[in-house]
């Protein structure tokens, strides 16, 4: 639904994480901050891995334990959300100025479609004036399968490329 975040934009929610680690008085490092900078400049649904290969590819010298713990820290803050779209693994998406949104995911490819319909927050209303509630949020997640059976394929992940040193240290 939205594209790569603006430049005010990454420096606000770096702002953020910043003032939460020092409240929480974790290290304020610089790979924690490359990595929430790579969140926020691209665009859509990830998993972990999906980020670490993309940092690595970019030529950011991360580990995958840095994007693993960071995606922890950033999902506290309020800067990420976690989603469980029916697989095993968590796809995450940015959530700081990201409006509410809903999710059709093919159970076929995985493709994850953004929807916003204003009429799913005219029946939050009318819910909390029938049952006395007062509602926070809410997550739909729609599943079905893509329109055109030819284009609607398995995504292949991309396989880990081992250095040179690591392929001579097993030999």
């Amino acid at each position: 639904m939205a594209g790569p975040a603006n430049e005010d934009l990454i420096t606000e929610v770096k702002e953020i994480f910043r003032n939460y680690l020092k409240d929480k008085k974790h290290r304020q490092t610089p790979e924690r901050l490359m990595v929430l900078e790579e969140i926020y400049r691209a665009d859509g649904h990830f998993d972990a891995d999906d980020m670490y290969f993309r940092m690595k590819n970019i030529g950011y010298r991360v580990s995958r334990a840095t994007v693993y713990n960071t995606l922890d820290l950033l999902l506290e803050c309020g800067l990420v959300q976690r989603h469980q779209f029916g697989k095993n693994q968590s796809i995450y998406e940015r959530a700081y100025a990201y409006r509410q949104h809903d999710h059709m995911i093919c159970n076929k490819c995985g493709k994850v479609i953004e929807f916003c319909d204003p009429r799913l927050q005219e029946i939050k209303n009318m819910m909390e004036k029938i049952h006395g509630f007062r509602i926070e949020g809410h997550s739909l997640q729609l599943y079905g399968m893509c329109d055109n059976p030819e284009e609607c394929e398995p995504e292949e992940k991309p396989v880990p490329q081992r250095s040179a040193a690591a392929a001579s240290k097993k030999s």
